[in-house]
Formats: C-alpha cells, sequence, structure tokens
C-alpha cells in the first residue's frame, strides 16, 4: 500500500474512533440511539446542498433518511440521481432532524405543491430541529416553520423570508431556538458542523471539521454580493431574475396562506 494512503487511512480511522464514544453518549433516542435525520429530496435541488452536510451526517454515524415525494431517483442540478429510501408515507413519523436542501426551481414548485408542505410542516412541527441550506429555507417558511422565527437563505432570495414571517438575518449559520438555517450551497458544510456540536459536542464537530480538511481558502474573494461587486451581483441576479420572480410570487402566496400582513 501507497504509505500516504495508508498514513491517511490511519488518520482517518483514528478521528473517526475519537467521535463514536462521546457522539454515542449524547445523542438523543432514535435508532439503536443515534438521531434519526430526514433528508428532503426533491427535483432540480443542488447536489451539493445535500451530500455537504451529509458527508458530516455520515462520519457521525447518524441514521439518514432520505425522504421524496415518490420512489423514483430525484435529478439532481448536476445530473446525478439521488434515490429515496422513503416517500411521504413511509418516512418516519418522528424525526430528530428535518433537513430541507435548496434548488432555486425545485424549492418554487415544492413551495406551490400542497402535499410537499403538508409533509414539511407536519415532520417540522414535531422534530427537535428543522434546518436547511441555501433556498430550502423558503421551502420551510412556505410550511409555515419559520414564521416568529430568524432565518437565513441563498443571498438572491432571503430578503423574501419576511413574506413568510422570518425576521431575514444575512449570516452564513442562523441559529433561532431549533431553527438552523444557513446560507446558498457552501454553507451546508458550516450548518453540518453547527448540528454536529449540538448533537454530540463541540468536539467533535471539530474533530470531523479536520477529518474532511475544512479549511477554506477560495481562489477569490466575490463568494458574497458585498465582496464580488456591484457589476458581477447584477449579472447574477440578471440571469436568476425569472427564478427569483417565481419565488417572490410562491412567497406572497405562502404568506397570504399564513396570515403575514
Amino acid at each position: 500500500m501507497d504509505r500516504r494512503v495508508f498514513n491517511s487511512s490511519v488518520v482517518a480511522g483514528s478521528l473517526a474512533s475519537l467521535l463514536l464514544p462521546a457522539a454515542n453518549a449524547q445523542q438523543p433516542p432514535g435508532s439503536a440511539g443515534k438521531p434519526v435525520i430526514g433528508l428532503l429530496i426533491y427535483p432540480g435541488m443542488i447536489l451539493l446542498d445535500l451530500t455537504g452536510p451529509l458527508t458530516v451526517f455520515n462520519i457521525m454515524q447518524a441514521d439518514v433518511r432520505l425522504i421524496a415525494g415518490s420512489m423514483v431517483p430525484v435529478a439532481t442540478d448536476v445530473g446525478i440521481p439521488v434515490s429515496p429510501a422513503h416517500n411521504f408515507e413511509t418516512a418516519p413519523a418522528e424525526l430528530d432532524v428535518l433537513f430541507v436542501p435548496g434548488g432555486l426551481k425545485g424549492t418554487v414548485e415544492g413551495m406551490n405543491d400542497p402535499r410537499t408542505l403538508d409533509f414539511v410542516a407536519a415532520r417540522g412541527a414535531t422534530a427537535r430541529f428543522v434546518t436547511s441550506v441555501c433556498t430550502g429555507s423558503l421551502l420551510l417558511g412556505a410550511a409555515g416553520l419559520l414564521k416568529g422565527y430568524k432565518a437565513t437563505s441563498h443571498w438572491y432570495v432571503r430578503d423574501l423570508l419576511p413574506l413568510m414571517g422570518a425576521a431575514m438575518v444575512a449570516d452564513r449559520v442562523v441559529t433561532d431556538r431549533n431553527r438552523i438555517t444557513a446560507g446558498g450551497v457552501t454553507a451546508g458544510i458550516d450548518f453540518g458542523l453547527s448540528l454536529a456540536a449540538k448533537l454530540t459536542s463541540e468536539d467533535n464537530a471539530m474533530r470531523i471539521q479536520l477529518l474532511i480538511e475544512y479549511d477554506p481558502q477560495p481562489p477569490f474573494s466575490s463568494g458574497s454580493p458585498e465582496r464580488a461587486g456591484a457589476e458581477a451581483t447584477t449579472a447574477v441576479l440578471t440571469q436568476r431574475g425569472p427564478l427569483i420572480r417565481q419565488a417572490e410570487q410562491a412567497a406572497r402566496a405562502a404568506g397570504g396562506r399564513l396570515g403575514v400582513p
């Protein structure tokens, strides 16, 4: 075996073994003492929104359940399908964590789908944590789960959150009681680590961060409108404009149903 491969596998195994005792001791009742995390998947979702947090959950050895409206594999933004383990009818009735990823086109479709909204509202009403990454928070909002809570979303739609009764906060991860929402796409890893700290411990979350070598050093400083500048921001808003307007219409309709003034 290549020595570098051997060494990295030893380090990974050692770190994983450090995670397990404390995690098992602190996790709430679930499947064999593991937290049950229900991840809603839907057509058009951003794959990285899902796989970033999912990587963290996997290292935690959480009981992860991929849930969709049907058992048909779900197409993602990059064309890689994701197969659900449950549909809405067979999903666990009680979840420790409800998680909704983003993907604006699919999010808007979910915001306009009564069956999806009913499922999200029902599971969110009893979940220990109600969470999202990227535009997934719009779906939570449309289901009435963010009314009266601070929340965030992808930067180009986070201003829609107040239409559904949420208080918008422009942070990468926002925690308000048992609601945890994150910004766009890559913020999913930050979210996953934040949730890991709550479900296990900060020490465990820090070890997971080391294990996945999450030490961002982006080649450009353009990951937010403030850093990217007006020209780049306008270009993105122009490109995404039609979908953003659809999201606004869906948010206003949801706000009307929820009685948001």
